[in-house]
């Protein structure tokens, strides 16, 4: 049997289909691939698992780190896969996929294929117009270049305090282990539950729940700072254009704004509020300086009542107002 035709022998459980980007995260590849393989190797059989990596050329593809991986097949027909597992990287991405992915990944989503994101291959997604009405997980370092680019995708599309989104058959991983804990939930659905948990002993993996994980926080928050406020600083910059109140940012971590404030004052010395604003600033500063919008316009954006509101703040922060803070950013550290 051709490749490309969708296959129905009966001994394969679920087929996957690997689509890596150049520069994609090659542990987020090699989480699925070493514990696929191991599955594999456990049976007499074929195997439980039918997976490759196609690509419109065979031409190798290079990995962050600069291994490359070849392709096994050309895309063909994505309805010979029940998963298409986009693989990117974990910076944002510097060229977008071409016309022949972009067109394989609309076909497999009218073909009812359940679709995964991994690191910034919910940028492709995204691209594709695939992730529509769905929500999907974004690294917290990349949200803004993502909403930048993707401006339909509002706060509550996406999150950032966990590190990976399940909606239907859309998936989106921000990688690391969390990438292990996706595979394991996906092929849990087609394998026995005691075939896994042999893979991933022979791995020295624990796998976790990824709705119980949360992302690394920004630089300014201690690593061991404990979840409720890792997860509410990422929420705070996730929804930092609306400015949400210490009630609805307590109730969405199952706290009392008494207790959120205690933690905070205990692990950032500062209060919630105050962060907020700080992000708020920042966020502003990043617009004006990566921007063309106008002062009003990234005002109305970072959550501030006016242009004048975010003006004053802005200069009693930084000493200089909205526009010279533009204007000294536009021009080249070394004019003479």
């Amino acid at each position: 049997m051709n490749k490309n035709d969708i296959s129905t022998t009966s001994d394969i459980s679920v087929r996957l289909g690997f689509v890596l980007l150049p520069q994609f995260a090659l542990g987020a590849f090699a989480a699925f691939a070493d514990l696929l393989g191991l599955l594999d190797a456990q049976t007499d059989t074929a195997g439980p698992c039918s997976w490759e990596v196609v690509a419109d050329t065979l031409i190798p593809v290079r990995c962050a780190s600069g291994v490359q991986v070849v392709p096994t097949d050309l895309l063909g027909n994505p309805l010979r896969f029940d998963y298409i597992v986009v693989v990117g990287g974990p910076q944002q991405p510097q060229d977008s996929p071409g016309p022949a992915l972009m067109a394989w990944l609309r076909q497999a989503a009218r073909g009812g294929r359940r679709l995964v994101g991994l690191c910034n291959g919910v940028f492709a997604l995204a691209q594709a117009g695939v992730m529509a009405g769905h929500r999907l997980s974004i690294s917290s370092s990349l949200y803004r270049e993502f909403t930048e680019h993707y401006p339909a995708f509002g706060p509550d599309d996406l999150v950032t305090d966990q590190p990976a989104a399940f909606d239907r058959r859309r998936i989106s991983c921000v990688g690391g282990p969390a990438v292990t804990d996706v595979a394991v939930r996906i092929l849990s659905r087609y394998l026995p539950q005691a075939d896994i948990r042999r893979a991933l002993r022979l791995l020295q993996i624990q796998a976790g729940e990824p709705h119980r994980q949360v992302q690394p926080p920004p630089p300014d928050v201690p690593a061991d700072s404990p979840p409720a406020v890792r997860r509410a600083v990422l929420l705070i910059q996730q929804y930092a254009g609306q400015a949400p109140s210490l009630d609805n940012l307590a109730s969405r971590l199952g706290l009392s704004p008494r207790q959120l404030q205690r933690l905070f004052r205990q692990h950032l010395d500062t209060t919630p509020q105050a962060y907020a604003r700080t992000v708020r600033l920042r966020l502003a500063a990043w617009m004006l300086r990566q921007t063309d919008k106008s002062i009003a316009a990234i005002a109305s954006d970072c959550g501030f009542a006016d242009a004048a509101h975010m003006g004053r703040i802005f200069k009693g922060e930084y000493g200089l107002s909205p526009g010279v803070w533009r204007r000294q950013a536009e021009t080249p550290e070394n004019t003479v």
